[in-house]
C-alpha cells in the first residue's frame, strides 16, 4: 500500500435494529479488509478497486436488511491529517504482543514435547499471520514481528530437527522430468513440513514410480539415489529457497501458481518469511500426523490427501 497516497474510501453505516449476527458478519468483513473504524458506524481505507469492492460488497448486504449506508472518496486536505489516517492502521501494538507471546514460549520450550511446541506455537503463528494481511502500511514493526518468528522457528528446529541443511549457493539447473523417471530418492528419516511435501511433489508431479529411502545417516545414502533436503544433496536448500522450491524451480514447476503458492506455505514454515494465513492449521495437522506415524512412509501417506486437496483448493482460487 502507499502510504504517499492522498485518497481514502469511508464507509458510513447505520444498521437497523438488533440483529447482533449481521453485525457481527459485517464487523468480521471489515476486519479482514483491514478496515481502521474512525467513529461507530464509520469506517476508512485507502482507495482501491479491491477496497472500493470491499465496501460496495457490505454495503449491498446492509441495503438488503434495511440499513442505511454512504461510500464517500475523499482527500486528506493536509499532511498532518494524513499522518493521522495513517496511524489509525498502526499494528505496533499488536506486533508487540505476539513478540510476547513468543518470549513466553520461547521460555517453555525446553519443558515442552515436540507436539506440544508445535501446538502452542501454532496459535501464535495464525495470529500474527492474520494481523500482517491486514497492515496497510507495514514497517520496522512487522519485520521485528518475522525476525521474532523466525527465531522461534529456528530454536524449535534446533530442538527437534537439528539436522536442517544450510542454504547452498550455487545456480539451480533446469532439469527435465522425463529424465528422473523409476529412481531412487533419498531423505533424512522423521520429515517434517520440507521434506514430507518434497516427497509429495516428487512423487505427485516428477517421478510418479519413485521409490523413496529414508536415511537415518545421510553418509549412508544409496549410491545411485538422488538426495533430497540434507546437506550436499542434490535437491536442497539453494540460497533463499527451500528444498519444495528448489524442485519446482529445477523441474519448471514453478509457472503452477497453486504449486507456487503451496511453496509459499512450505517456505514459511520452513524458514520464516511472509505469513500465510492457513501456515498454522497446515503445521498443526503435520505434527499430529507425525506423532501417530513413526514410519516415514506411512507419514507421507497419510498427509498425501490433504497436500491434494490443499493443491486442488489452491487452483480453484486462482
Amino acid at each position: 500500500m502507499n502510504s504517499k497516497s492522498p485518497r481514502w474510501l469511508l464507509l458510513i453505516t447505520n444498521l437497523p435494529g438488533q440483529n447482533q449476527t449481521l453485525r457481527m458478519r459485517i464487523w468480521r468483513g471489515l476486519k479482514a479488509a483491514g478496515a481502521a473504524l474512525m467513529r461507530d458506524g464509520v469506517y476508512v481505507l485507502p482507495e482501491s478497486p479491491d477496497f472500493r469492492r470491499v465496501f460496495e460488497e457490505l454495503a449491498r448486504e446492509i441495503r438488503a436488511v434495511g440499513g442505511s449506508v454512504h461510500i464517500l472518496h475523499f482527500e486528506a486536505d493536509s499532511s498532518e491529517q494524513q499522518n493521522n489516517l495513517i496511524a489509525l492502521f498502526d499494528r505496533t501494538a499488536d506486533y508487540q504482543e505476539f513478540i510476547a507471546r513468543l518470549q513466553a514460549w520461547r521460555k517453555t520450550l525446553s519443558r515442552l514435547s515436540e507436539l506440544e511446541a508445535r501446538r502452542t506455537l501454532a496459535p501464535i503463528n495464525r495470529d500474527a499471520a492474520a494481523t500482517a494481511a491486514t497492515d496497510l502500511f507495514p514497517g520496522k514493526p512487522r519485520e521485528q514481528l518475522h525476525a521474532a518468528l523466525a527465531e522461534a522457528r529456528a530454536a524449535l528446529n534446533a530442538r527437534f530437527s537439528p539436522d536442517e541443511p544450510h542454504p547452498a549457493h550455487r545456480n539451480i539447473p533446469r532439469r527435465e522430468i522425463k529424465d528422473f523417471q523409476g529412481r531412487t530418492w533419498a531423505t533424512r528419516k522423521r520429515m517434517w513440513i520440507d521434506r514430507v511435501c518434497s516427497a509429495w511433489l516428487i512423487r505427485r508431479f516428477i517421478d510418479p514410480e519413485a521409490k523413496l529411502v529414508w536415511l537415518k545417516d545421510i553418509k549412508r545414502k544409496p549410491k545411485h539415489a538422488l538426495g533430497f533436503d540434507f546437506n550436499g544433496a542434490e535437491f536442497t536448500h539453494v540460497d533463499s529457497k527451500v528444498t519444495f522450491e528448489v524442485l519446482l524451480t529445477s523441474f519448471g514447476l514453478d509457472q503452477d501458481l497453486a504449486l507456487a503458492r503451496l511453496g509459499s506455505l512450505v517456505h514459511f514454515l520452513d524458514v520464516g518469511g511472509i505469513p500465510v494465513a492457513e501456515a498454522a492449521g497446515f503445521a498443526a495437522i503435520v505434527a499430529g500426523a507425525r506423532a501417530i506415524h513413526a514410519d516415514d512412509q506411512a507419514l507421507l501417506n497419510s498427509v498425501t490427501p490433504m497436500l491434494n486437496s490443499l493443491y486442488q483448493s489452491y487452483r480453484q482460487a486462482k
